[in-house]
């Protein structure tokens, strides 16, 4: 089969989260070929009937997506899709409406909320009306202000956890900092605690929740908030990115926390109706409760990110769980020996 990999377009100029999609490329690029498949790649502009074209021209059987953001735009990385849908070109992960949806983070709490998933109290976003459908909270305490589209923790750092500070304080800086943040942001409460990322796979026989990953914050003094900010994930001089390892091993007594955070995963999968990989994002405080923060639909599939480690963890080949993730996407694909190999995987989440 011919399958076009789409990403971003990249610069020798861009900040290394932007770079990382090569890498996801030709790691791909590589389990395609190995599959059987005939690849091509395609770096994705704002031109997108130009991109239909060169698909329709190239007689692509079918795409395997790994946009993030057009034009550096976290809040485009939707349009692609629909452009998909629209000439019936089948493709990988998330469907449109479901990257729509999970990228803008504020959105996706409120159908989090809807569905009774617990996710964190939050203000904003900025710009936006959502303060305006929810009752100000006026109780003081710990914020954390994100951006509303960006991923990568583009932004994040101990500048953007907020202490002891109520509505009225908190809604005014989020003006302030959107241009730093994809030029819309909002502030969730920040949850003290434990933070684990959970990794889901499609396969055969529905939806696989690979093993709960915990990222574990390393030397951290008491003024250093613990957070996986940009530095813990990009910045490889930096103190965060070696001290912010994930662990796969816990004690006996967390394996009812255990349980509650793969159910939530899956939670999460159905009720977004996920396709092909996911990633949860959760903190569990000290009362032992749990959090979603965040639902990654197309998470980073580097050979050293966290969702190839948790395939290692898992003994899932990764030349395996791309051809699982063409199948879902309604590609079709040769078969893959059955043979579990673990993927090589180590580094950022």
């Amino acid at each position: 089969m011919k399958i076009a990999i789409l990403h971003d377009t990249i610069t020798a100029a861009d900040a290394p989260d932007a770079q990382d999609v090569m890498a996801q490329a030709a790691a791909v690029a590589r389990a395609l070929r190995s599959l059987g498949h005939t690849v091509s790649r395609m770096a994705c502009t704002l031109n997108l009937a130009a991109i239909q074209a060169t698909l329709r021209r190239g007689q692509i059987d079918g795409v395997f997506n790994l946009v993030e953001s057009i034009n550096g735009q976290g809040r485009l990385i939707h349009l692609p899709l629909f452009c998909l849908d629209a000439m019936a070109m089948p493709y990988t992960g998330a469907r449109a409406e479901t990257m729509l949806l999970t990228s803008n983070k504020t959105l996706a709490k409120g159908w989090m909320t809807a569905a009774g998933i617990s996710t964190p109290a939050w203000i904003g976003p900025w710009p936006g009306t959502g303060d305006r459908r929810r009752k100000p909270t006026s109780q003081r305490g710990t914020w954390i202000i994100k951006s509303v589209w960006e991923h990568a923790s583009i932004g994040l750092g101990p500048h953007s956890v907020i202490e002891n500070a109520d509505h009225a304080q908190v809604l005014p800086l989020l003006k302030t900092r959107a241009p730093q943040l994809g030029g819309a942001c909002f502030a969730e409460r920040f949850i003290k605690g434990r933070e684990f990322n959970l990794s889901i796979l499609a396969g055969p026989e529905g939806p696989e929740v690979l093993p709960p990953a915990e990222i574990v914050f390393e030397g951290y003094t008491a003024d250093m908030p613990r957070i996986v900010d940009y530095r813990a994930k990009w910045d490889t001089a930096a103190f965060e990115y070696h001290h912010t390892p994930r662990r796969f091993d816990f004690e006996a007594s967390d394996a009812d926390l255990l349980t509650r955070l793969k159910v939530s995963a899956r939670q999460c999968w159905d009720h977004f109706e996920l396709q092909g990989y996911a990633r949860v994002d959760f903190r569990v405080d000290e009362a032992g409760r749990l959090w979603v923060l965040e639902i990654n639909a197309n998470p980073c599939l580097s050979p050293d990110a966290g969702f190839a480690a948790a395939l290692e963890r898992a003994g899932i080949a990764y030349v395996e769980a791309i051809g699982r993730i063409l199948a879902d996407g309604g590609v079709p694909h040769n078969a893959v020996s059955e043979t579990r190999q673990p993927a090589m995987a180590h580094g950022r989440s």
